[in-house]
């Protein structure tokens, strides 16, 4: 099969190529987008990513172009039009799970490093200057961390935390037997002002768009750390903005953004970013930005290509039943 990949980078080639056999795979920087659809012309599937645009138009104009499958090979999907999918008849695959420990480590990374000022230290040095003024941390033993969304990713990161010694309150729909004794499930309302740290692991769905938003930041722990290895879309970066101005917020981690389509996996060191908000959110020294990469590891990497090879050979093969389908 024809198999034009979109979004695509020099390390996606390097997992994906030995094992593509006896599939053709067209690799594109471009995103998928209204503009760039007819790319996709003369391939069988495309294969997208995180930031392409999966709407009903470009849904409809693949499906026209002859496109009969949609492999995404991540695990999120809330940037493709299901409903339209299902219409067209056009399925869509993805990656339910590649490493859900590269994930959790690297929101650990980023706790560990907002609150010892790793990253600042790291700068000081590089400048000869070895005071420590400003550079206080905490202890994470004893301390409360809230976690919102308890699946593979979350399960992973609970595990750390807990061998930190801290305690641990979970808020998800539903509630793991294997947790319960060693985490308390509790709601919401409860969560926002018992945590000195918050780590966000839930998809991103209507109900959870800006889930951190002015009126829930105001509920949570003066000084709170926020940490956001999930989507964009569940934080409302301007409201996280004016906690971090009146310190509400102590701490903040991201490694996705709202608006990221067109910052994140670009080189735009050339050149002036124009989004002033996230501008804004790089001026604070109790920020730390990474730039979508808690999943780049190299079992991560491999698990990705292989499953998103499997879902394409199981479709050539009609095989539609071992599938991972959206929907």
């Amino acid at each position: 099969m024809r198999i034009t990949m979109f979004s695509s980078k020099p390390y996606d080639r390097l997992f994906f190529a030995p094992a593509s056999a006896p599939h053709e795979i067209i690799y594109l920087e471009s995103h998928l987008t209204e503009n760039t659809v007819d790319l996709a012309s003369g391939s069988e599937v495309v294969c997208c990513f995180v930031n392409d645009v999966l709407n009903e138009a470009v849904l409809t104009r693949l499906k026209e172009l002859g496109v009969r499958l949609v492999a995404m090979r991540c695990a999120g999907y809330n940037n493709v039009d299901i409903v339209a999918s299902k219409q067209l008849d056009l399925p869509v695959c993805r990656v339910p799970e590649y490493s859900p420990h590269a994930v959790a480590e690297h929101a650990v990374g980023l706790i560990l490093a907002l609150n010892r000022n790793i990253h600042r230290a790291h700068n000081r040095i590089r400048e000869n200057d070895y005071s420590l003024n400003g550079l206080m941390g905490f202890d994470l033993y004893g301390k409360t961390v809230g976690v919102i969304g308890a699946g593979k990713i979350g399960r992973a990161f609970i595990d750390i935390m807990l061998g930190f010694g801290c305690r641990v309150l979970v808020h998800d729909v539903t509630v793991d037997p294997e947790l319960e004794g060693r985490v308390d499930y509790v709601a919401l309302e409860r969560l926002w002002p018992e945590c000195d740290i918050i780590s966000l692991h839930c998809p991103l769905t209507p109900a959870t768009h800006h889930l951190v938003n002015a009126q829930t930041i105001a509920l949570m722990k003066r000084g709170v750390m926020l940490i956001n290895t999930s989507r964009g879309g569940l934080v409302d970066t301007p409201a996280v903005i004016r906690g971090l101005k009146s310190g509400q917020v102590g701490y903040l981690g991201l490694d996705v953004y709202e608006e990221e389509a067109d910052l994140f996996f670009e080189d735009l060191s050339n050149q002036v970013v124009q989004d002033d908000v996230f501008a804004r959110l790089t001026t604070f020294p109790n920020v730390i930005v990474t730039g979508h990469q808690a999943f780049f590891t190299r079992e991560a990497l491999s698990k990705i290509a292989q499953v998103t090879l499997a879902n394409i050979n199981a479709f050539a093969g009609g095989d539609v039943a071992t599938m991972t389908l959206v929907g």
